[in-house]
This record gives C-alpha cells, sequence and structure tokens, in this order.
C-alpha cells in the first residue's frame, strides 16, 4: 500500500477521534475550547511554517488584499464550524454530526454545480438525490430539519468552495485563518480569565493538558491530510474521508448510547445509498482516466 494511502488512513482515523477528545473537555464551556483550539493551533501552525522556511506567508498575505479577504471570510466559517461542531459533541449530538459529515461531499457536488459551473455524471445526480431524500425524510420524522448536520455540512462545503480557488495550500491557508480568529479568541479567553470564568490553569492539570492539546490535535490530522491529498488520487481520498463520519456514527451509537431508532436508520441509508453511489462513480472515473492516458 502506498505511503500516501498509509497518511489518508491516519488523518482520517484521528479526526474520527474528535468525539472523544471533545468530551474530555465536557466541563469547559465550548466558547472556551474553540477558543484554545483556534489559540494553539495558531502557535503551532506559525512554528510549523517557521521550521519549513515559509516565513514570508503572513507577510506576503497582507499585500493581497482580495486573498486576505476571502481567508478572512474562510475563517468565520471554520470558526463557526469548530465551535458548532464541539458544542454538539458535548450536548450529545455525536450521531447527528456524523450525519453532517456523510452530507458534506454530496453539498460539495451541488456547489460546484451552482458555482463552478461542474456538470454532473448521472451516478453524481443520483447521489444527490437519494441525500436530499434521505435529509426530507428525517425532517420529516423529526418535524423539522436536522438543523446542526445542516449548518456543520453547508459551512464546511462553503469553506471548501472558498478554498479551492485561494493560492494559498491548505496548511499555509490554515494558518492565515487562525492568524486572523487569533486576536479575537485570545482576547475572550482573557477577559473570561479576568472575569473568573476562565477554564484554563483553574480546573486542574489533565484539563490544561487537554486545552493545550486541541491546537496538535487539530493540525496533525491536516498535516496528514495534505501529505496523503499529494500523493495518492483526489478519489481515493474522497473515498477514505469517509471514515471519519463512520467513527462519529459508530461512536455515538455504541460508546455514548445516542437514542437511534429503526426509523431514524432510514434516513441515513438514503444518504448511505448516496455516498455509494458516487464514490463508485468516482473509482470508475478514475480508472477510466487512468486507462486512457496509458493508451495516449
Amino acid at each position: 500500500m502506498k505511503k500516501g494511502t498509509w497518511y489518508g488512513i491516519a488523518a482520517f482515523t484521528l479526526f474520527g477521534f474528535f468525539p472523544i477528545y471533545w468530551k474530555q473537555l465536557d466541563h469547559v464551556p465550548s466558547v472556551q475550547v474553540l477558543g484554545h483550539r483556534i489559540v494553539w493551533s495558531f502557535i503551532l501552525l506559525t512554528g510549523f511554517i517557521l521550521l519549513t522556511s515559509r516565513r514570508n506567508i503572513f507577510r506576503e498575505i497582507l499585500k493581497k488584499p482580495k486573498v486576505l479577504a476571502r481567508h478572512a471570510a474562510a475563517a468565520v466559517l471554520l470558526g463557526a464550524n469548530w465551535g458548532i461542531f464541539v458544542w454538539a459533541v458535548s450536548a450529545g449530538f455525536v450521531i447527528e454530526t456524523s450525519l453532517a459529515y456523510f452530507i458534506n461531499p454530496l453539498l460539495s457536488v451541488a456547489l460546484g454545480v451552482l458555482f463552478l459551473h461542474e456538470r454532473l455524471r448521472p451516478a453524481q445526480w443520483a447521489a444527490i438525490g437519494f441525500a436530499a431524500a434521505g435529509v426530507l425524510y428525517l425532517t420529516f420524522l423529526y418535524g423539522e430539519p436536522p438543523w446542526i448536520a445542516l449548518v456543520l455540512a453547508s459551512s464546511f462545503a462553503i469553506y471548501g468552495l472558498m478554498k479551492k480557488t485561494s493560492p494559498l495550500g491548505s496548511v499555509d491557508g490554515l494558518a492565515v485563518e487562525t492568524a486572523v480568529l487569533f486576536l479575537p479568541a485570545a482576547g475572550y479567553l482573557l477577559l473570561s480569565d479576568l472575569n473568573g470564568q476562565g477554564a484554563f490553569l483553574h480546573t486542574g492539570l489533565l484539563g490544561d493538558v487537554f486545552m493545550i492539546g486541541a491546537g496538535p490535535v487539530t493540525v496533525i490530522p491536516l498535516l496528514l491530510f495534505s501529505a496523503a491529498a499529494q500523493q495518492i488520487p483526489l478519489s481515493l481520498v474522497g473515498i477514505l474521508q469517509y471514515i471519519t463520519p463512520s467513527m462519529f456514527f459508530l461512536l455515538g451509537v455504541f460508546v455514548y448510547n445516542e437514542p437511534f431508532s429503526p426509523a431514524r436508520l432510514v434516513g441515513f441509508i438514503l444518504v448511505w445509498i448516496g455516498l455509494i453511489l458516487i464514490a463508485a462513480d468516482g473509482v470508475v472515473t478514475s480508472r477510466k482516466h487512468a486507462a486512457a492516458q496509458t493508451t495516449s
């Protein structure tokens, strides 16, 4: 197996353990957890950039106001996504977060059609149809849309759309985005501490370690993902990414014992059928391109 494949498996498996990690910080307000995730991620990413001789990235981005504005907007979406995810895990909605990341790739395909004028193959249209049917079914079942899943999926899909046309790589881009969020996050944490509501250094050593660890926990899987994306086909990356929501789903059902009725399973099955269709279409298309290249 290629090294890039192992990088991808490692990245998405580490992402899949996120609910277990954030559950260790249930005693910390979700907004403070988000603040620590931003602050420590920025510090770690900045250190990584300095070590890899890309010291001028922040200076260069200031000379490109349009690129900076794009990443500032992306930073807001990313911060919202991170914050809602941490809150949802703490509040006992791990299964619904899994639905978000099952829906996300299908929503990304739909955004590609709407904004990038991409053309879909029949299997991709069918996949989106099944996913939409699954969401509509769950909406009918609950009497309201699965808001957590839809907000998480749409925020991350739009974030991905904005990043797709950026000249910055994923690591450099995330460094800029966490830089945009750093001062508000650090200011909020400092203000919370001055008001006597800060958790850091006040809730025990283990909690402090987990808050500091929010940086490495966020950045290390990202670096592995970036390495995988450079070495293996995107179609394979797309298939491997389903490791993460599958782990969320299994953790929610079997570890955290969240309610999951057979009726609710029907909605998930419709989404899963869509994922199978789009994954199979990606594999077939990739093989056709590879065969065309070898014969040309």
